[in-house]
């Protein structure tokens, strides 16, 4: 009987926050063809990592990192991905709050830490205080901290998209770049999406398993190059 070290697959997924909680694209990978399964949602970030049969490799639409005190807005990975995605992308790269203003008891005391923070910069606080508690540094073994236009730029001969992935010319480029890059995973993607997610949530889900497909084979670039972790030993990166 075949055992797990027998198994000619990996388990890969791209996972990015939706309005239900985390959308999740699951995949099956031997050599460089993936072959995507249904979407789903799950509705806490420890579902995801505790999720079974477990994920060889993940990347996730959400910062691992942060500061213990108030910052400049942004990691040196984000000023990284900001450079190199230019404009308009890089204002799809938001800041990062500080541990302290991110677990503030109210968002009067979270702005008294970080005076930058807007009401969009709120609206993410929900996923990033579950990555914040959640993640541990040995999940760095399969857990990667990713990108969505990091991703499709990579996918795009290394040129940023300057379509919206808002509007309609936004989502369709995506699409062909997900029809060319992942053939098959357009047909999955394409499908309506579970209760809690939309369109847009399956896209970036499909540019996440791309870069997990490329952390299976050891390809991915990092930013920066040079390790840095935060003081809870969580390294503080984006990668692609």
């Amino acid at each position: 009987m075949a055992g797990p070290r027998d198994n000619p697959f990996k388990n890969i997924a791209g996972v990015t926050p939706c309005p239900g909680g985390w959308l999740v694209l699951p995949g099956r990978i031997a050599g460089v063809t993936v072959v995507a399964e249904e979407a789903f949602v799950l509705k806490t970030l420890a579902e995801v990592l505790d999720y079974r049969p477990k994920f060889d490799f993940a990347a996730v639409n959400i910062p691992f990192g942060y500061p213990e005190y108030p910052n400049i807005q942004y990691r040196r990975c984000d000023k990284e991905a900001r450079g190199m995605l230019g404009w308009p992308s890089r204002v799809r790269v938001h800041p990062v709050p500080s541990r302290a203003a991110l677990f503030a008891k109210s968002r009067k005391e979270a702005q008294n830490i970080e005076p930058w923070l807007t009401k969009n910069d709120f609206r993410h606080f929900k996923w990033m205080k579950e990555a914040a508690t959640e993640v541990q540094p040995f999940h760095s073994r399969s857990f990667y901290s990713g990108h969505p236009e990091l991703s499709f730029a990579h996918m795009n001969s290394d040129e940023p998209l300057t379509s919206s992935p808002y509007h309609d010319e936004g989502l369709a480029h995506r699409l062909d770049l997900i029809r060319s890059k992942l053939p098959g995973i357009d047909e999955v993607v394409s499908r309506v999406p579970p209760q809690g997610a939309g369109i847009q949530h399956m896209y970036e889900a499909a540019a996440m398993i791309w870069t997990a497909r490329r952390a299976s084979g050891r390809a991915i670039s990092r930013l920066p190059m040079d390790p840095e972790w935060d003081e809870a030993g969580i390294r503080v990166e984006l990668v692609r």
